[in-house]
């Protein structure tokens, strides 16, 4: 379960990037999920730390009243 909500984060968070949406994040989700998958741990943990890395930013971009970078 920890696997596929990982994987849908990354998704998001990659999709976020051209800022379009659609099934092109959601694809590369389950890409992530299968990767993260055959990585055991070590993908769990990377992965875990790219969507908190990017939430960290999300984060003090806002408090210091900066437009997030995209």
């Amino acid at each position: 379960m920890i696997r596929t909500i990982l994987g849908a984060l990354v998704g998001r968070e990659l999709d976020r990037r051209d800022g379009r949406g659609g099934a092109g994040g959601a694809l590369f989700g389950a890409l992530a999920t299968r990767a993260v998958t055959r990585m055991g741990p070590l993908g769990m943990a990377l992965g875990g730390a790219y969507v908190a890395k990017k939430a960290y930013d999300r984060r003090k971009a806002a408090k210091a009243g900066v437009a997030p970078r995209v």
